[in-house]
């Protein structure tokens, strides 16, 4: 299980260890970090699950597909590094990933 470092929107950091196969979303509320609202439960509609990717570990993942594009460009704070976190899936590639939970909407 890879760990994975979150940034909270108040600036405080936990590290959480993440089961592969899971989701970033889900691993984030599973571990009671309610400011990830994730109102669409991981369906990719909603944009409630907004964080920032590290640089390090950016370029590792997939690229967005249309949906999770168009609902990033809904956001007014939109980075070069933003991704919804229902739609990261969790490897053990991501070891260490920091992760910072968006600014809500």
């Amino acid at each position: 299980m890879p760990d994975i470092i979150v940034n909270r929107r108040d600036g405080s950091s936990d590290t959480i260890s993440a089961p592969v196969g899971h989701s970033l979303m889900e691993v984030i509320r599973d571990a009671g970090m309610d400011e990830l609202l994730a109102l669409c439960g991981g369906c990719c509609s909603c944009a409630t699950c907004h964080v920032f990717i590290d640089p390090a570990h950016f370029d590792l993942l997939p690229p967005p597909g249309e949906d999770e594009n168009d609902l990033l460009d809904s956001s007014d704070h939109r980075t070069e590094y933003s991704r919804l976190s229902c739609q990261v899936m969790l490897d053990d590639s991501l070891a260490n990933m920091k992760v910072t939970i968006a600014p809500e909407d």
